[in-house]
This record gives C-alpha cells, sequence and structure tokens, in this order.
C-alpha cells in the first residue's frame, strides 16, 4: 500500500477552491465551460480512424459519456470501471481502507485515480487492437497500419485523461459531478434529435427519423404500425419521466431543532432514491463494457460473451444482459416467451445491482448514518426530545438510512429496467438517470441560491 500511496501523492490534479464556499456564478460559469467543452471534443474526430465499428452503439455511447469516433470514445466509462472494481474490493473487504475517516476517504480517491488511469491505458489498447477503432483495412500487414494503431491509441488516452480531469473540474469547483453532466447532456441531445429530426431515416427512408415527425408522417400515409409505434415511444418517454420526477419528490424528513435557539428548527430530508443515480449508472455502465466488449471479443474472433446480428445479440451472455424492446415487439407481433426470460433477467440484473452498489456507494460516500448524525451535531442541530449523543443520533438516523438505501435502490434499479422495455424515445436507463441528474442539479442550485440569501442557513450548510 506504501507504493501506492507514492504513486497517488505524485499525481497530478486539479487544485480544489481556497475559499470554504463558492459563489452560484463561480460554479455555473465553470459547468457550462465544461459542458461546452465535453461536446467540442465529441466533434473532434481521431486522425487516421478508418474503421469504426463502435457506431452503431448509440445508447451505450451516451450511457458511458462518450462520442465513439471521437477524441473522447472511452467517455466516463474508464472512470467508472475504476469506481466498480474499487467498490467491490472494498465492499468484500479485500482491500482493506478506513472509508469512515478523512485520510481513508483521501487514499480510495487517490487508488481511484489510479485505477482510472490503468483503464484509460487498457481501454485504449482494447478498442485499437481488437478492431472497434481501427486504421483502413487496406492498410493492413503494412507498416503504417502498426503506426496508425499507436497514434489511435495515444489519442484515445489522451481524451479519456481529458475527461477525468474535466469530472473532477466539475467536482470540485462546479455543480455535481462530471460524469452525471456528461451522461445527463449526451441523453437530452439524443432524445431531442430522436423526438423532432425531420431528416430521413437511414433504415426507412420514406418517414423522418424523428419521432414526432414521423408520426404524422405515417398518419397521412394510413401506415397505422409505424404510428403505433412513435405514440408508444413518445408516451413511454413521458411516463417515464413523470415517474422519475415523482420518486425523487419522496422523501422522509426528520424535525431537528438548534439546541442553543429555542424555537427555531428545520427538516432533514432524507431522498427515497437515497443514493439518487450513482447505483444505476454503474450498473448501467458495467452492462454497456460487457455489450462493448462482446462486440470486439467477436470480431477478434473469439465470441466468449456471445454473438450478434447487426447491432443485436443473438446468444451468450450478451443476450442476458440486453434489455428487448417488449413493446415494440408486442406491435410488431415478433414477441416471444425466450424475450420475456431475457426481460425477466435483465430487470433482476438491474435491481439487484443497483442494491449492492447502493450499499457500497453509502459505504464509501459518506452518506452512512454515523456520517450523518456528526454532520448534523456540528452544524449545532438536535432531534428534539433526545439526548444531544452522537451514538443516539446514529440509531435513530439508522432505521431510515439503510431501509432507503436498499428499498429506494430496488425501486431505481426495476424503475430504469421497465423503462428500458418500454422503447422510448432514449433508452428508458438513460432518461431516467438525465430526469435524477437533472433534479440533483435543481436541487443543489436551489441550496446554493438559498445558502446566498439566507446567512443562519448558510451556516448550517457548511
Amino acid at each position: 500500500m506504501s507504493f501506492l500511496d507514492t504513486v497517488t501523492s505524485h499525481l497530478p490534479e486539479v487544485q480544489g477552491p481556497k475559499q470554504k464556499r463558492l459563489s452560484f456564478k463561480e460554479k455555473l460559469k465553470w459547468s457550462l465551460i465544461i459542458l461546452i467543452l465535453f461536446f467540442v471534443l465529441g466533434l473532434i474526430p481521431l486522425f487516421g480512424l478508418g474503421e469504426n465499428a463502435l457506431q452503431q452503439f448509440e445508447f451505450l455511447s451516451i450511457i458511458l459519456g462518450a462520442s465513439f469516433g471521437s477524441i473522447v470514445s472511452l467517455g466516463i466509462g474508464p472512470i467508472v470501471t475504476a469506481s466498480i472494481v474499487l467498490q467491490l474490493l472494498a465492499g468484500t473487504g479485500i482491500l482493506k481502507l478506513d472509508l469512515t475517516s478523512a485520510e481513508g476517504r483521501k487514499r480510495f480517491q487517490g487508488l481511484q485515480k489510479v485505477a482510472s488511469l490503468f483503464f484509460i491505458l487498457f481501454e485504449a489498447a482494447v478498442y485499437v487492437l481488437m478492431g472497434g477503432l481501427a486504421p483502413s483495412p487496406a492498410l493492413a500487414g503494412t507498416p503504417l497500419f502498426g503506426q496508425l494503431e499507436l497514434v489511435l491509441i495515444v489519442q484515445l488516452i489522451l481524451g479519456g485523461i481529458l475527461i477525468m480531469f474535466m469530472d473532477e473540474v466539475i467536482s470540485k469547483w462546479g455543480f455535481g459531478s462530471g460524469i452525471s453532466l456528461f451522461i445527463a447532456a449526451g441523453v437530452a441531445q439524443q432524445i431531442f434529435i430522436r423526438a423532432f429530426n425531420f431528416l430521413p431515416s437511414p433504415t426507412n427512408p420514406d418517414i423522418a427519423a424523428g419521432a414526432i415527425p414521423a408520426l404524422f408522417q405515417s398518419l397521412t400515409a394510413g401506415d397505422i404500425t409505424t404510428a403505433t409505434l412513435q405514440i408508444a415511444a413518445v408516451i413511454s418517454t413521458i411516463v417515464v419521466f413523470a415517474v422519475s420526477v415523482y420518486g425523487q419528490a419522496m422523501k422522509v424528513e426528520i424535525p431537528l431543532t438548534f439546541g442553543r435557539v429555542r424555537g427555531y428548527g428545520i427538516r432533514w430530508p432524507l431522498n427515497f432514491f437515497y443514493t439518487s443515480n450513482i447505483p444505476v449508472i454503474l450498473v448501467a455502465a458495467l452492462l454497456a463494457n460487457i455489450q462493448l466488449f462482446a462486440t470486439l471479443l467477436e470480431r477478434w474472433g473469439y465470441p466468449l460473451l456471445g454473438t450478434f446480428s447487426g447491432n443485436t445479440p443473438i446468444s451468450g451472455l450478451v443476450y442476458w444482459v440486453t434489455s428487448p424492446d417488449i413493446v415494440q415487439n408486442i406491435i410488431q407481433g415478433s414477441f416471444t416467451f425466450s424475450q420475456l426470460g431475457q426481460a425477466l433477467i435483465y430487470t433482476l440484473l438491474m435491481v439487484g445491482g443497483s442494491i449492492m452498489f447502493g450499499v457500497f456507494w453509502v459505504q464509501t460516500a459518506n452518506m452512512d448514518a454515523a456520517s450523518q448524525a456528526r454532520q448534523i451535531l456540528s452544524s449545532g442541530l438536535q432531534i428534539s426530545g433526545f439526548r444531544r449523543d452522537e451514538r443516539v443520533l446514529e440509531k435513530i438516523l439508522s432505521r431510515y438510512i439503510w431501509p432507503l438505501t436498499i428499498v429506494g435502490g430496488a425501486a431505481v434499479g426495476l424503475l430504469a429496467a421497465l423503462a428500458d422495455l418500454t422503447g422510448a424515445l432514449s433508452q428508458g436507463t438513460g432518461i431516467l438517470l438525465m430526469v435524477m441528474i437533472v433534479y440533483k442539479l435543481y436541487e443543489e442550485i436551489a441550496k446554493q441560491h438559498m445558502m446566498d440569501m439566507h446567512p443562519m442557513m448558510r451556516k448550517f450548510m457548511e
């Protein structure tokens, strides 16, 4: 561990703000700068790229915050993969870290950066050497082909490092995290394009690619099946939005009082989705990585994870971790019982994975009952009618936090799975993530305004 500590101490990092609290304008400025930079980097193509076998996996690119074929083709994949691995190691006790102490959390963050760099190097090499992002096949067997492969790997590594530091800038200087911001931006862009794009569809040039223009065109042409599919996609999107917002608004409020100021009190909110969108991001990214590596292995001639027909999984592990579009298959009359089994397994994976990562996240992100009790007491607050004792407060909070972690994680996993099965304009998981991210940003921005306006609340939040 001492060697890793030495390595992490010499890694470059984004310097955090010296002041204790950044202003709203400062956070907004850095969030917008990073968001614009993210979109610009997504428009920079890889030099020397001849074959982009990953461009058909548009949904996976959004979940991974990537733009396949650009310098940021890796997206947040290495960062999320590193987080998954470390949480599993820490949660199972293989990695001995005291995550309740500031030193332990700092060491965990340092290890996560080291692991992120490793996965950036690893995934960049895998993407290129296994043919996902490769030079022109016409150059195969020539020295130039190998040189271009090396150039592509270097570009992907550079883009991965830029994404890692951009995420760090958002975490320290902006609202939320870069991972969440990049996913929300990609999903919003996809929903807008899939809803209003009036250009011809690549698969059916007779109708528009966007759902709303295609709906009117199909109704005019008397194509009831296509019209029904577009209506189902729009309704599914609206329902996912509504249920996600409703779930975000559910919370348990614990009444607290200021011990030294009688007559004043607040309510400490514990959201039903206590761990927010983090568990479902980790599960979705894990399943997306399985699909990507299955594609690369099949192209390399080793279909260990399954096989594809076009971009549709048809066998192996990758088939069972992919959500079928149940609504579309029912409308088109192509529904089979194997798809029902596929849907059930996918739902169980999303629910179970969200619970597991939710529990790990509470332990590693300072959200457990003990940490919350310390934060409440340090703010001069206590529960009315109970002694001002950290152990008492921790015991009371434990009655709520662990049930909310498990039930909330299961609910968000189930909602994401059901949304994926209904064929929304963007994949259901993406819509759910975007709603939760935007709602979280709204709460953080509202909290920032509240802190700017009310000195007493500012003291409490600090």
